[in-house]
């Protein structure tokens, strides 16, 4: 019988941003290495975790969640114990790079203060 993984350091990484900006397609590609063929809106938050091997032997465990770009939906719990975020904007919209300083505060007024 195969024992519990181990793991030396477990990260919560959250991607937001404003409603499809591409946060979705950005955590499939790195998960599976393609992109989504029909992708659907995020409802609320979603999460994934993925094992990344470090070159001195050691393991990270990557939680990364992913929100649905409404803030209302998105709780403040799902940013405590965060120790990154992803900002994501759609380089082919202005309001949506215009608006990265709304989700900057929105971050910092929720999340650890050493995020």
């Amino acid at each position: 019988m195969k024992g519990p993984e181990v793991v030396d350091h477990p990260y919560k990484i959250i991607l937001i941003g404003k409603m499809n900006v591409g946060k979705t397609c950005l955590l499939t590609q790195y998960m599976h290495k393609s992109l989504p063929k029909n992708t659907a809106p995020t409802i609320g938050v979603e999460f994934t975790t993925q094992n990344v091997n470090l070159r001195n032997g050691g393991t990270v465990k990557a939680q990364i969640w992913d929100t649905s770009g409404q803030e209302r939906s998105i709780c403040g719990i799902h940013y405590k114990k965060a120790l990154g975020a992803l900002i994501v904007y759609d380089v082919t919209s202005r309001e949506t790079f215009e608006g990265l300083d709304v989700w900057i505060q929105y971050l910092m007024d929720r999340a650890e203060p050493d995020i």
